[in-house]
Formats: C-alpha cells, structure tokens, sequence
C-alpha cells in the first residue's frame, strides 16, 4: 500500500506505464477525486490518448494501492462525464477529451495550444468575395464590396473539433495559407499591429449537415455548437466576422457567472 504522499507507477497497463500518480491520504480531498483529477488531466494533455486501455478496475487497484469501491467512483465521475468507457471484456477505455473554452476575447488555437491539445489547421478555402448582406452589416462595409473568408477545420490530437469560417475586410492583413495552416488567426492579427480589444457573440446549436458531419468525422444530424462573433479592434474598427461550428461531444464553453451588486 502507498504511505502519504508516495508516487504509485503503474506497470501492467500500457496506457498507465508511463503516468505517476501523486494520492495523498493525509489530504482532505477524497482519494477518489485525486484520482479521477489527475486521469483527467492525462486525457486532457493527451498522455491517455482515445482508445487507451486502462485495465478493469480490480486491475486498477491493487497497482495503485486503493479499494476497489474508491477506484469505481473515480472510473464512474469520468464515465459521466464521457471521457472514459467500461467495455466488457475489454475493461476501461479512454474515449476523447473534450475541449473546454473559456468565453474570452482569444483564439481557439491559442487555447488549444495552451491547454495541451496539439493543434492543427487545415485550409479549406481562402479567397476574396463580394459581402453578403449580414457579413457587410458586421464589418461595417457595403453590401457586395470585396472580402476574404476563410474557412479552415481545427483538429486536436489528429481529430475534427471545429469548422471555422472567418470574414475580413481584404486590405486588414495578408492571410497566407500556410501560415494560417502554422499558427492562430488572431496571433497572425496581433503580428501585424492590430490591436483586439473586445467582440460581440452569440452560442446556440443545430444540427449538423451533411457536409459538416463528413469533415467533423460526425452522423449527419449529430448536435453542434454553434458560435458568431464579430471582433473590433482597439479603434472600434470591425476587423473579423466569424460563424464557427464545433462538435458537442468534444467542445464546451465555460463561463463565470458574477452575482450583480
């Protein structure tokens, strides 16, 4: 059995091999949510990919020196929380980590590549055209004059997040595709002297289409968040107008809810 504080490495689980578990029994937080805390943060990272095994829970506690009830309580917070799977015959598996987000003024690549989730970018479209009507009402131009969309899918560890269609006016900045492919729109923004300051936005959810759900790798109709967001910079210049879809069963956005005085 592991004394308090002592670092427990689990052998016989691939998975688990190279993860060093830190379980304080002289703590106050129940040994199961250290547990399932720090499994978490390895699906988070990545360090427990989608389709790691974990082993069966019995397995799981004699390597890590708990009950067998304190190792199923933490299995089932992240079975509720759909990161994890119980698989006859097979025991425990790793599903996905989802994307949290906080709702800020920030790129989602900046907050992927934050958080540890490995980022990358496909471009899908980038040329110029005439402004639709709401496009034109967000960015302040006239209807029809010209403006680049960009549309580029956003992967995590290899899988589809996100389907991001961007709209600027065309003489902002210069929207290279591969650098668009190696970095962040709005880093490339703040590279070139623009200042963001705030934005307007708007979450909902829909269904996903058929041409959504074949690139986010989801069934035709499957549950999508949605987000618009026009971005202004630190003149009150309307500089980007997004309409952004991103898979439910791996996004969230979190907010911070204040009691007004």
């Amino acid at each position: 059995m592991a004394k308090s504080g002592d670092r427990a490495r689990t052998t016989a689980a691939p998975a688990l091999s190279a993860l060093d578990f830190a379980l304080d029994r002289g703590s106050p937080v129940p040994l199961y949510h250290q547990l399932a805390q720090q499994l978490e943060a390895a699906i988070g990272h990545g360090v427990l990919a989608p389709g790691n095994l974990l082993g069966n829970e019995v397995d799981l506690s004699v390597r890590l020196g708990l009950s067998r009830p304190t190792v199923r309580q933490a299995i089932q917070s992240l079975v509720d929380k759909g990161l994890l799977v119980r698989r006859r015959g097979v025991g425990t598996q790793v599903v996905h980590s989802q994307v949290r987000r906080p709702l800020e003024l920030s790129s989602l690549y900046d907050d992927l590549e934050t958080a540890g989730q490995g980022p990358t970018t496909e471009v899908v479209r980038n040329e110029v055209v005439p402004a639709a009507c709401d496009v034109a009402a967000a960015l302040g131009v006239p209807e029809g004059s010209e403006v680049t969309v960009l549309d580029r899918l956003r992967r995590t560890h290899s899988r589809p997040v996100a389907l991001l269609r961007n709209y600027l006016p065309v003489p902002l900045l210069d929207l290279d595709s591969a650098r668009l492919e190696a970095t962040g729109l709005y880093r490339m923004m703040r590279s070139a002297g623009i200042t963001l300051h705030s934005a307007r936005q708007t979450v909902g959810a829909r269904a996903a289409t058929a041409g959504e759900a074949s690139r986010l790798d989801e069934e035709e109709g499957a549950a999508l968040l949605t987000m618009q967001r026009t971005a202004y910079d630190d003149t009150g210049r309307p500089v980007e107008y997004g309409t952004h879809v991103y898979r439910a069963s791996l996004y969230t956005f979190d907010f911070q809810l204040l009691v007004r005085p």
